[in-house]
């Protein structure tokens, strides 16, 4: 009968134990961290809004200005060679987003000038299109920088408010007095590490595909150019 009541104590003080137990959630780090560390992680978080926005909006026109029809530039010759200058300006101009058809319009649009004229004319449309695609992407590197010294800032604010709450107790070491700066401090740097993580990561991501779009429009270009010092 001892050994029971002992076995339901113990038991009790268990769960009392547990329920006393402080458990550790993202939510409750960024409540307890201060008013200065919510600023930060507000900003952290509003950064982060901004990137995955710039990351998908520019991934979606990306992918848009690198689809054209895989017959395009064989159905462009054959109108170039026939003198069907109309049907191969109608043909680019039904492939409205791709970036590689706008740069061949600009060319036709050029047939019968010189071929250096041409030439600089698709040059120029070719630096417009790649500031389109490039839109924003800046932006993304920024945050990559940004966020990691913003988070950095959180650390500084928390380890001076420690430090503080330390002068204030007199001198005494006091885990609770410190734990709002701690908390400022690991927090900030955390979420400051993680938005400049998946902002640098989106970045070149977006690099890539942007390149890819850029190589097919000089692949065309080229093909294009050389249609045209094809012999009559």
């Amino acid at each position: 009968m001892n050994l029971f009541i002992f076995l339901q104590s113990k038991k009790t003080l268990v769960d009392e134990a547990l329920d006393n137990e402080k458990t550790l959630s993202i939510y409750n780090l960024i409540m307890e961290g201060g008013t200065g560390g919510k600023i930060i992680m507000a900003i952290l978080f509003l950064l982060l809004v901004v990137a995955v926005f710039i990351y998908f909006e520019r991934l979606f026109a990306i992918k848009a200005a690198s689809k054209v029809d895989k017959n395009f530039m064989s159905q462009i010759k054959d109108h170039v060679s026939r003198g069907r200058i109309d049907d191969a300006r109608m043909l680019c101009a039904q492939q409205t987003k791709s970036a590689a058809a706008k740069l061949i319009q600009k060319g036709i649009s050029r047939i019968g000038k010189p071929l250096e004229d041409i030439n600089t004319a698709i040059e120029n449309a070719g630096r417009l299109e790649i500031y389109k695609l490039e839109k924003n992407v800046s932006v993304l590197a920024t945050i990559s920088g940004a966020a990691p010294m913003i988070g950095f800032l959180g650390t500084v604010i928390g380890m001076i408010i420690s430090i503080f709450e330390i002068a204030n107790a007199g001198g005494s070491i006091d885990i609770k007095t410190m734990a709002d700066g701690l908390y400022t401090a690991m927090t900030t740097t955390v979420g400051g590490l993680v938005v400049g993580i998946i902002a640098y990561i989106a970045y070149n991501h977006l690099v890539v595909k942007t390149n890819k779009v850029v190589y097919q429009m000089e692949a065309q270009s080229v093909e294009f150019l050389d249609l045209l010092n094809e012999p009559i």
